[in-house]
């Protein structure tokens, strides 16, 4: 990212002297590329961020170990006094500078939070499941993360609000009850991720949906308008990105990523249909949807989008796989199964190899880049 920085500095240097644009603007971009040129996370952020995550096991590890033994207002003394030393610490590192390891603190003490919760609710008893405390837990994450618009804290707030999702819903499986709330929880979360400008927030707010979708299908007696719906919605806003790029980037912020987590979702509901028509001669018609879904992924958005092919390579041999395991009963023999395997490996090969070519300018240009 660095390298990447330091050429376009050096061609805007360029383009102001050729007047290709004016001084102001050049400086203006300069300015524009200095303050994005770090939003990926390094390999230091990464492994600031598990050494915090570490540091938070060991010390609340310890306090459960030595929990009978410590008085009760030294527990909670000690309890409060990580979750401000992590906030309070994370601070100080930020304005020095150190935005991983004040990011870092901060998770730390987020993660102090939660087991303030659950440690206390046991040390007097309160009623309340474990559900609501993990509710309790992203909400109070959230406003930590709006408070110090942190990127970090807005991930952690999505991840707990997946959690309660998954925790509510697997009381009872088979039961209508469906924490339809959390579509809200994640709308507001999402609105929070443009605030912290966290882009992974919002890359895993959708994946999410498609868990939401699928724990609806099965809250719902395995009703397969759950997984059209989902299939349908997907297949639209794949559409929406890449005819009305500007528009789908204005809206959602998701950049690149946006064609993909669609491909994802449409896959995801496809993949129901597949699962639920198993032995029923819908099945056919679900597989040619789910081939003619990758293929018009590949041809409208595959071409600038690396990402977005590999995965549809990777959707494409799993749907081949899939359906010769389903329809092998009905093969007159093995040596059946390994002729049409052949024969569909070979045409799989063929089509990849024609598809490439039809990328390989876009790669020429990814390897400028």
């Amino acid at each position: 990212m660095v390298a990447y920085a330091t050429r376009v500095k050096r061609d805007i240097a360029r383009w102001v002297e050729a007047d290709l644009i004016d001084a102001d603007a050049g400086r203006r971009i300069s300015a524009d590329v200095d303050a994005n040129a770090g939003s990926r996370l390094s390999g230091g952020a990464v492994l600031a961020m598990m050494a915090a995550a570490l540091f938070a096991a060991a010390i609340l590890i310890f306090i459960a170990a030595n929990w009978e033994a410590i008085p009760r207002l030294a527990r909670a003394a000690m309890l409060f006094a990580l979750i401000l030393a992590g906030y309070g610490g994370g601070a100080l590192f930020k304005l020095r500078g150190m935005e991983a390891f004040g990011e870092a603190a901060w998770v730390v003490a987020a993660a102090a939070f939660g087991a303030s919760i659950a440690l206390i609710g046991q040390m007097y008893h309160l009623s309340g499941d474990e559900a609501q405390a993990v509710l309790v837990w992203c909400i109070a994450t959230a406003l930590a993360a709006a408070a110090l618009r942190s990127g970090a804290l807005t991930v952690g707030a999505v991840l707990l609000g997946a959690a309660w999702l998954l925790m509510t819903a697997s009381r009872d499986w088979w039961s209508v009850e469906m924490p339809m709330s959390y579509l809200l929880l994640a709308l507001a979360l999402y609105l929070l991720s443009f605030w912290t400008q966290s882009r992974p927030s919002r890359i895993l707010l959708m994946l999410s949906l498609c868990l939401f979708g699928f724990v609806l299908y099965v809250k719902t007696d395995e009703a397969m308008e759950v997984a059209v719906v989902l299939a349908g919605l997907s297949a639209g806003l794949f559409a929406a990105a890449c005819l009305f790029p500007r528009d789908a980037e204005k809206v959602l912020r998701l950049g690149s990523a946006l064609p993909v987590l669609a491909l994802l979702g449409f896959l995801t509901g496809v993949g129901i249909v597949q699962l639920d028509l198993t032995d029923e001669p819908g099945f056919v018609v679900a597989s040619i949807a789910a081939f003619a879904g990758i293929v018009a992924a590949l041809l409208i958005g595959g071409r600038e989008n690396r990402p977005l092919r590999q995965i549809a390579y990777a959707a494409f041999v799993f749907q081949l796989g899939f359906i010769y395991v389903v329809m092998m009963g009905s093969m007159l023999d093995t040596a059946g199964f390994f002729v049409v395997g052949g024969i569909s490996l070979s045409l799989l090969a063929w089509l990849i190899t024609r598809l490439e070519r039809r990328f390989v300018p876009a790669q020429d240009g990814e390897a400028a880049q």
